[in-house]
Order: structure tokens, then C-alpha cells, then sequence
């Protein structure tokens, strides 16, 4: 008893002295430590309260001088972008505020090739009206999205990545970098895209004579990979040298683009006063193609009529006036109208309100001018080079695509977030202002003072915009490399010493050469609007997720914002990507789903608070509100399984073929939580407790159990066990079966999941009505990797209890382990049961639950029982008698038995000579027996209030027995106690075995023969598992039963159902 109180006294005062409550450091402040350099945070004693937290918990100084030094280059380069930072040397990274770094790269990039030269082609073709829906559309859908980036911008800093870094801490690193991939190759081949626009313009326009190659098609193509290759390096270059000179130099190309809108503005303006002489000629309402002719059918000169080129053209060049002509020419007059008349409403607006959509190879005709139509058409088709033919097909979702691209670039600003002052202020109020400026923008084909200025505009626009996606490509490939989701990529995440992405510059070098090389984008062109489309949608996306589930971490400073807007602007770009091509979209989408596939399985698990998970947590909450907490339907029934580990000294699973045979279980499709329990203090194994659980985490990954792991620390195991039964799962997901190996050396006690903890369990989770599942010879249980390739899985079944024993071997032969084995169904037939009808009866049974087995009825009929089971069951008793008898301390009982293995000598007269060798013999079966005496012992003495004591003393180191009686000394022992040990034992060899245990055992051993005989081939054998004795008295008889029963098996599962059924014959 004292020292018990000893032992709870010197825990206890550990306990109070442990590290943090009471014993001071070396550089605590309480001790005046002249050696502490680089601690100046604790010196003083105003803050002595607080000193034990300073590791773990910082000064509020020492944050806000983080937050104030904190550098967006460096971010991304570990897990939460904050554990780096230390280790990293201080970095000054170009600051821009909103003009130069989001502003400026907006508009260079929204200004393109498309604004100039395809807009007024859109208008004559859709009209004023759908034309304004289209851009009405696509300028929605870019602002939309700005808004929602706007939001997720201000909701935190935002470092090097742009939208890849706000998807990807928003909706999770899958879609993140599935997303900002995609993004990478579209602003990479988009930046392919405006050098060939440069080019083109530069040999179409500005210097047509400079063509290196002459001649037809491919030598413009080669002209275009030459030139752009050239014009590729040279931009690399600047962009390689930093984005200091890539501002400088976007300045210039952007002054460039702004003068020649202002100048196209200006153009308008004098057009209203002074209309340019751009004359169009028309045959009747058809136009004609411009050339050297007079647009008149004949002119008259010196009074002299003469025929003009267009007679001829349309006479079968015969220049004579009586000659036959074509029938339309002949009816319809010649005329010449302004092809720019001016500001004028009725002529410019009314007449081009509505679209004019045309098949191609139409003739282009002005509705509103008189013409005499003809029957047919088949003269006008073999004059054709005399008419202005359409060489496209027109329609409303065409024009879309193609003027969508020039809407695109809102993310320029946000892809150099990591260069920015305050990414949180400029990204929203620079690309919104950028948006609004080029949506009034309305471009005309003339300008003032010559339209040289449009293509010089047109040219420094797209040189721009080409720098700007060698610009941002880089970066945001480097952001995405840092974060370590795709291991390939990790060697793109280095750069210069300041921050400059150069290995990620050469590969979007490659990647724009390549596009350079094709030199004909125009196919591939709509798939890159898909890729920004795509991250526009996703983006829209990850607002209205973070809106929606209200998280306290979403807190945007952008007040301007709602999940509808959101969803509106995600809806609009899902319908634009499938409007401008829809087989385009499928392929983007099957692109992002390999990635976003490939990060899953092989990308590094980040745990970023993104919206997705916190959407899992919503749905995972409000689906276990829904399910009941009463037992489910029997179609509804699956196992969900608690798996019962053991641990050896370092924490690791003793029988990982456990949580194989767990995972071929996998086809319930049910809950697995796989347990284990630590014995001690929770605050003193808390270490043991993480590593323990890490390890079972790593074997179940490997294993391929999809579960929890829960382990807990308990003073008892016994204790620890029962809480896992009770208290694993949450809600209605709880476990609903128990699977555990069998204690093979459960008559050893050095074994902590001893025969007593094991008959507890199988009480206790009878009493919570759950199925108990024991596998006996756990380690000749088959691995994931190996196959049966023949073989029967036998299903004993004595007993019905919810059927458990059938729902097994059919969730077993789903798995590639079992799938060729055979199930066998046995059933025994006592004296009066008909075994033919049994056996029909079964087979319908088995029909009836559709599975697939067969089926075998074996009759045991009563007989005498055998000398074998009525010795065997007294040897049980006797020993059980004895060691219950045995109420001592464990050196008397040792003694006690070297004492009662003398007398047993005695007794057999049996003459051995005895010397002092013969002790440590005689100890040696001393401690035999005192193994099987300490069961009983611990089992008969202990109880629920002495349970948890017992377990801490037993932690501690077992006492050495001293071994030094002499023959004499053991004479005089024996005479001493030689009357007491006679009385003591002398029921032991008189007694009978009980009739009952008698019973028992020779149904045990009948069994085992009947099963050894059917199924001691099989590779696995399911038996009912019997209950244990309601009388606690005989629970180490209950063992030995169940050792009979399954003695000479391979591999045997005891299954005891729940008392519900599990399988039902209804659909």
C-alpha cells in the first residue's frame, strides 16, 4: 500500500515538474544568463509570465516585424509560404504599384491584333446591334471574372502565381495546377500568337519588300519562322535581363498603341466634316471588285461612246455596244457610292442595325440600293472574278470566337503579383480601370492624320503584348514549380538571385518557339481562348465556393462582390468556351482533367484551407446530419469495420497482414477506422502516440486501406479497448464490426493483448451488437500482391446469426486475391433433421440471395464420447483447479511449485539424485507454471476498481526471484508444509471434470475433426465463433475450447454477428 503511494507520489511530482511547470531553463529569464546572445526577446522580466511560450508563440513585435520585412518572391517555396523565409537571404524584388504593374500590362495585352482589324469587319457582318451583344458578352464575361478576382486578391496577400495561386489555395492544389498549367501553355502560345501578328504585319504592311523567302505559301511561312525566331530571341532576351526594362520598353510600345486610338478617334471626328475619298462601285445591289477600271459601263469621250473594262468582263470582251451581255449587267445600272459616307444616322446606323449573316461564296450585296433580279445564277458563277465573294461562313456564335481573344489578357497584371507593392490594391483597381477603358474603345478602319498610325499601333501593340506573356508565362510556371504539386517541374522553381525566373524562362522560350515554328496558329488559336476561359471560369468558381461556405478565414477587403455575380460569370464563361468551339472545350477540358488527374496520384499532398476541402467538410457534416443514427436498412447494411491493432516497443504494427485482409474487405464500400491502444499517460506517451499513429497511417497507404486512424492512450488496455468500441466514429458513421487477430501466445504474459483483454472484447462487443470478426493465423494470410489461383473458401455455418458468414466470402471474391476461389458452404445435420431437404432448402436459399456457391450438408450424429476429450478436459480443469488455488505472491508460488512438482515425484516414486544443479531445472518449470498461474491468478483477483492500479504497477520492473534453497533447505521446506500442500492438493487428483465443460469440449473436438476432414486444404475457413460463458469462472476454459476447435487449420476467421441481419433475399 505505501508503495503504491510511493509510486503515485513520485509520478505525481514528475508530473509537476515536467518541462513548462516549474523547473526554469538555462535561458529562462529568472536566471541571469550572460551567455544568452540572440535572445534579446526574453531578456528583461515584463514578459516573465509568458516565458515558457516564446518558442512556440511569438512577441507581437516579433510578427509584425515578419509581416513588415515579408517579400512575395520568396512565397510558395514551402508548404504554408511562411517556413523559408529564415533560411532564404533577404531578396529586393522590383516593386510596382497599379499604373506600371497591372494597368499598363492590362491594356497592352487587351489591345491586340483583333481590336484593330477584325472589330469593323464584326460590325458590317453582325450589325450594330449584335455586334454590341458580342462585345456586351465577352467584356461581361472578363469583368465578371475581374470582380471575383478582385475579391480573392484582397482576401490575403497574394505572392508570385497570379490566378494559379488563387485557385489553387481556393478550390485546392488539384484544380490549381490543372488550371494554372493549361493557363502557362495558353499564355505561352498566345505570346507565339502575337509575334506571328507582328510579323505578319511587319511584312504585309510596313516593309513588304523585306520578305527573305519569295513565292507562294510556304515561303511566307518560312518568312514567318525566321523572323519570328529572331524577334522571339530578341524578347527573351529583355525579359531575361528583368522586368524593369520590360516596363520601360512596354511604355513605349503602349504610348505607340494609345496615340493611334486617339488617333482613330480624331479620324472619326473629321470624317463627320470632311468624308475621305473611299469609293466603292456597285452593279445593281452587288459590289465589285475594285481594280484599274472605270466603275461606269462605257464613258463618252469627245462625243464618242466607248466601252469600259467592266463591259468587257461581263460582254465576252467584246467591246462593242451591240454585244451580248450578261442579263443582271444588262438590267442594272452601274453606281459608285462612299464607302466611308460620314457621321451620318440615317445611312451609317440605321441601315447596318441588323446582321447580315451570308453562306460562303455569296455575293456581298447592299440591301438597300435597287436591283432587277434574274432567274439564275449560273452566268454570275463564270463571272465570278468580277464580284465580291464571301470566303467564310458567318454566324453569330463564329464572331464570338473570334472576337473573344481581344477581350482576353485581364490576367497580365495579376500573373506578375510578385512584383507588385500591394498586390491586394493594384490587381483590382488596375484591371478593372484597364477593362473599363478598352470596353468604350471603338475602332475604325481610317485615322487622322494617315493611317500609317494604325499600323504602327497595331504593331507596337502586339510587340507589347508578346513581352507581356513572356513575361507573366514565366512566372507563373515558376510559382507552380515552387509549390511542388508536379515533381518534374520542381527544377523551374529556381531562378536568379533575385527572384528572376530564368530556367522557366527558357522553357516558354521553347514552348513560344515551337508555336513559332508551326507558324499557322489558326487552329490551335481557339483552343488557347478555351485555356483562358477556363481559368476565368475557375477563378468565378473559387469566389462563389469561399462565398458560399462563409468561412471565417474569408474576410475580402473588395466589398463589390456577390457568389451571383460569381456564378454569372462562371456560367458565362462555361457557355462562351462551348460557343466558340465546342469540340475546342472538350479538349481543354480532357487536358486539365489528365493533369488535375496526374496531381492526385503523383503530385506532393498539400493541406491548403482551399474551398473544396472546406466544401468536403460541409457536405461530409450535413451528410452525417442526414444519416440516422438507428441502425440502417439490411440493403443498406455494409461492414463498417474497427480494426484492433497491436504494437510492438517502437510502435509498429506487429501483424500487418491485418490491414491487408482489411482492404480486401474494401468491397462493402463500408467505413474502416483501424485502432490501437498505448498503455499510460496520455501527457507522457503523447510522442509515442504521434509516431504510432504516422507509422499505422504509412502501412495503410501502402496497404491500400482507405480509413482513419484513431489511437488512444489509456492507464488500462483493457480500458483503452472499450473506449475505441464505444466511442469510434462520429454520428451515424460508426463502426458496426470488430476485426482483430487471434493472441497466439495468449498463455504467455509477457503478451499485453492477453486471453482476458481478448474475452472482454468479444463481451463487450456482444453487448454493443457488433460483429466480431477474429482472424487466427494472421500472418499465413495472403499479402495484396499474391493471387489464388485455385482453392475453396469453406463457410462453416452451425448457427444463423444475421449472416454475416455468407456477405463475407462474396465481398472477399471481389478482390483480385480471392476472385478465383471457390466458396463451399457447409451445414451440419443433427439425428432428426432431414439432410436432403436441408440441402435443397439451402440451395434455394442461396438462389434467392443470388450468390454463388456449393453446397454440402454433413450429418453428426451423438456418440460416446472419446477417452481423449473426457482426459482432455480434466487436464483443463486440473490445471485450472490449481493455479486458482494458488492465491500467493509470485515468489511464494514459485516455491509453491518447485514444492508440488517434488511431491509429484514423490508420489510417482521416482528416485533422482539431488543436488544443488537440480535448481535452476526445477526453477526453470517453476516459472512454467507460474505463467500459467499468473493467468488465472491476474484473471480471479482482478476487478474493475483495482483494474487501472494493477495495469500501472505492472509497467513497472517484475521482481527477481532468488533462487538459493539447498538440498536441506528443501527437505525442511517440505516436511514443513507437507501436511497444508496435501490437503491443498489432494481434490486436484481426486476431482472429476465438470459434465458441462465435458460437453463442451467434445462438440469442440467432433467439430474439428468434421472440419479438418472437409476443409484442411481450403485458403480460408469461416467458423462460427461461439460466445463465451456467461460465468466468468470459466473464460480460460472458453480459450482453450476455441484453440480445439480451430487446431490444425491454416487460415480461420471466426465471425460472430451482431444479432441483425445483414443479407436479405428482397431488392
Amino acid at each position: 500500500m505505501f508503495k503504491c503511494w510511493d509510486d503515485i507520489s513520485a509520478y505525481n511530482c514528475g508530473f509537476l515538474f515536467s518541462v513548462g511547470d516549474g523547473i526554469p531553463r538555462e535561458s529562462s529569464p529568472f536566471i541571469n544568463n550572460a551567455s544568452m546572445e540572440g535572445e534579446n526577446i526574453y531578456e528583461g522580466k515584463n514578459m516573465a509570465l509568458f516565458e515558457e511560450e516564446m518558442d512556440s508563440n511569438p512577441m507581437v513585435s516579433s510578427l509584425l516585424n515578419k509581416l513588415a520585412n515579408y517579400t512575395n518572391v520568396t512565397q510558395g517555396v514551402v508548404e504554408h509560404e511562411e517556413d523559408d523565409d529564415s533560411k532564404r537571404k533577404e531578396i529586393k524584388a522590383p516593386r510596382m504599384g497599379t499604373f506600371i504593374g497591372v494597368y499598363l500590362p492590362c491594356l497592352q495585352n487587351i489591345l491586340g491584333v483583333i481590336l484593330f482589324l477584325r472589330l469593323t469587319w464584326i460590325v458590317g457582318t453582325a450589325g450594330v446591334l449584335e455586334s454590341f451583344i458580342i462585345v456586351f458578352i465577352c467584356c461581361s464575361g472578363t469583368m465578371l471574372t475581374a470582380i471575383s478576382m478582385s475579391a480573392i486578391a484582397t482576401n490575403g496577400v497574394v505572392p508570385a502565381g497570379g490566378s494559379y495561386y488563387m485557385i489553387s489555395r481556393s478550390l485546392g492544389p488539384e484544380f490549381g495546377g490543372a488550371v494554372g498549367l493549361c493557363f502557362y501553355l495558353g499564355t505561352t502560345f498566345a505570346g507565339a500568337m502575337y509575334i506571328l501578328g507582328t510579323i505578319e504585319i511587319l511584312l504585309k504592311y510596313i516593309a513588304t519588300n523585306a520578305a527573305i523567302f519569295t513565292g507562294g505559301e510556304e515561303a511566307t511561312l518560312n518568312n514567318m519562322r525566321v523572323y519570328g525566331t529572331c524577334i522571339l530571341a530578341l524578347m527573351a532576351i529583355v525579359v531575361f535581363v528583368g522586368v524593369k526594362y520590360v516596363n520601360k520598353l512596354a511604355l513605349v510600345f503602349l504610348a505607340c498603341v494609345i496615340l493611334s486610338i486617339i488617333a482613330i478617334y480624331a479620324g472619326v471626328i473629321k470624317t463627320a466634316f470632311d468624308p475621305p475619298d473611299f469609293r466603292i462601285c456597285l452593279l445593281g445591289n452587288r459590289t465589285l471588285l475594285s481594280g484599274d477600271h472605270i466603275c461606269a459601263k462605257y464613258v463618252i469621250e469627245n462625243n464618242v461612246t466607248e466601252t469600259t473594262l467592266l463591259w468587257k468582263k461581263f460582254c465576252s470582251d467584246d467591246p462593242s455596244l451591240n454585244a451580248t451581255c450578261d442579263e443582271y449587267f444588262r438590267l442594272n445600272n452601274v453606281t459608285e457610292i462612299q464607302g466611308i459616307p460620314g457621321v451620318q444616322v440615317e445611312s451609317c446606323l440605321v441601315n447596318n442595325l441588323w446582321s447580315v449573316y451570308r453562306e460562303k461564296g455569296v455575293i456581298i450585296e447592299k440591301q438597300d440600293m435597287p436591283s432587277v433580279p434574274v432567274p439564275s445564277l449560273e452566268e454570275v458563277k463564270e463571272k465570278s472574278d468580277a464580284y465580291v465573294y464571301t470566303d467564310i461562313m458567318t454566324y453569330f456564335t463564329m464572331l464570338v470566337g473570334i472576337y473573344f481573344p481581344s477581350v482576353t489578357g485581364i490576367m497580365a497584371g495579376s500573373n506578375r503579383s510578385g512584383d507588385l507593392r500591394d498586390a491586394q490594391k493594384s490587381i483590382p483597381t488596375g484591371t478593372i480601370l484597364a477593362i473599363s477603358t478598352t470596353s468604350f474603345i471603338l475602332i475604325g478602319t481610317l485615322a487622322w492624320p494617315s493611317p500609317w498610325v494604325i499600323v504602327i499601333g497595331s504593331f507596337f501593340s502586339t510587340c507589347g503584348a508578346g513581352l507581356q506573356s513572356l513575361t507573366g508565362a514565366p512566372r507563373l510556371l515558376q510559382a507552380i514549380a515552387r509549390d511542388g504539386i508536379v515533381p518534374f517541374l520542381h527544377v523551374f522553381g529556381h531562378g536568379k538571385a533575385n527572384g528572376e525566373p530564368t530556367w522557366a524562362l527558357l522553357l516558354t522560350a521553347l514552348i513560344c518557339e515551337i508555336g513559332i515554328l508551326i507558324a499557322s496558329l489558326d487552329s490551335v488559336a481557339p483552343i488557347l481562348s478555351m485555356f483562358f476561359l477556363m481559368c476565368y471560369l475557375f477563378v468565378n468558381l473559387a469566389c462563389a465556393v469561399q462565398t458560399l461556405l462563409r468561412t471565417p478565414n474569408w474576410r475580402p477587403r473588395f466589398k463589390y462582390y456577390h457568389w451571383t455575380l460569381s456564378f454569372l460569370g462562371m456560367s458565362l464563361c462555361l457557355a462562351l468556351m462551348f460557343i466558340c468551339s465546342w469540340y475546342y472545350a472538350l479538349v481543354a477540358m480532357l487536358i486539365a482533367g489528365c493533369i488535375y488527374k496526374y496531381i492526385e496520384y503523383r503530385g506532393a499532398e498539400k493541406e491548403w484551407g482551399d474551398g473544396i476541402r472546406g466544401l468536403s467538410l460541409n457536405a461530409a457534416r450535413y451528410a452525417l446530419l442526414r444519416v440516422e443514427h438507428g441502425p440502417p436498412h439490411t440493403k443498406n447494411w455494409r461492414p463498417q469495420v474497427l480494426v484492433l491493432l497491436n504494437l510492438d516497443s517502437e510502435q509498429l504494427v506487429k501483424h500487418p497482414r491485418l490491414l491487408s485482409f482489411t482492404s480486401q474487405l474494401k468491397a462493402g464500400k463500408g467505413l474502416t477506422i483501424v485502432g490501437s491502444v498505448l498503455p499510460g499517460i496520455y501527457l507522457d506517451k503523447y510522442t509515442e502516440a504521434q509516431t504510432a499513429e504516422e507509422n499505422i497511417r504509412s502501412l495503410m497507404g501502402v496497404e491500400k486501406t482507405k480509413g482513419f486512424c484513431q489511437i488512444v492512450v489509456s492507464s488500462s488496455l483493457r480500458d483503452g479497448i472499450s473506449h475505441l468500441i464505444q466511442s469510434a466514429g462520429l454520428g451515424g458513421m460508426k463502426h458496426n464490426t470488430v476485426l482483430m487477430a487471434w493472441p497466439q501466445s495468449w498463455k504467455q504474459t509477457d503478451n499485453h493483448f492477453s486471453w482476458k483483454n481478448f474475452v472482454d472484447t468479444v463481451r463487450e462487443t456482444t453487448a454493443a451488437h457488433q460483429a466480431l470478426l477474429v482472424a487466427k493465423n494472421i500472418d499465413l494470410f495472403p499479402m495484396n500482391q499474391e493471387r489464388f489461383t485455385e482453392g475453396n473458401i469453406d463457410v462453416w455455418w452451425i448457427v444463423h446469426d444475421g449472416g454475416m458468414l455468407m456477405l463475407l466470402p462474396f465481398l472477399l471474391r471481389q478482390h483480385k486475391v480471392w476472385r478465383k476461389c471457390k466458396m463451399r458452404i457447409f451445414t451440419v445435420a443433427q439425428m432428426d433433421d432431414n439432410s436432403i431437404q436441408m440441402k435443397k432448402d439451402l440451395q434455394m436459399f442461396l438462389y434467392h440471395l443470388r450468390l454463388n456457391a456449393e453446397v454440402e450438408v454433413v450429418e453428426m450424429f451423438e456418440n460416446d464420447i472419446s477417452a481423449f476429450t473426457y482426459e482432455k478436459t480434466l487436464v483443463m480443469e486440473q490445471r485450472s483447479q490449481m493455479l486458482k488455488q494458488m492465491q500467493l505472491s509470485k515468489n511464494e508460488r514459485e516455491r509453491e511449485v518447485i514444492h508440488f512438482i517434488f511431491l509429484i515425484l514423490l508420489k510417482m516414486k521416482i528416485r533422482l539424485p539431488f543436488t544443488n544443479s537440480m535448481v535452476p531445472d526445477l526453477a526453470k518449470m517453476a516459472c512454467c507454471f507460474f505463467n500459467q498461474a499468473q493467468l488465472i491468478h491476474d484473471r480471479n483477483t482482478a476487478s474493475h476498481s483495482t483494474g487501472m492500479v494493477k495495469s500501472h504497477t505492472a509497467i513497472t520492473t517484475p521482481e527477481k526471484v532468488q533462487m538459493t534453497w539447498t538440498k536441506e533447505k528443501l527437505i525442511s521446506e517440505k516436511h514443513k508444509n507437507k501436511e497444508t500442500s496435501m490437503m491443498n492438493y489432494k481434490d486436484i487428483f481426486n476431482m472429476k471434470p465438470n459434465q458441462s465443460n465435458v460437453r463442451r469440449m467434445h462438440t469442440a473436438v467432433k467439430l474439428n475433426g468434421v472440419v479438418l476432414n472437409k476443409s484442411q486444404n481450403a485458403q480460408l475457413v469461416l467458423l462460427n465463433m461461439p460466445g463465451p460463458p456467461k460465468n466468468r469462472q470459466g473464460d480460460e476454459n472458453y480459450m482453450e475450447f476455441l484453440e480445439v476447435l480451430t487446431e490444425g487449420l491454416n487460415r480461420v476467421l471466426l465471425v460472430r454477428g451482431g444479432g441483425r441481419e445483414v443479407i436479405t433475399i428482397y431488392s
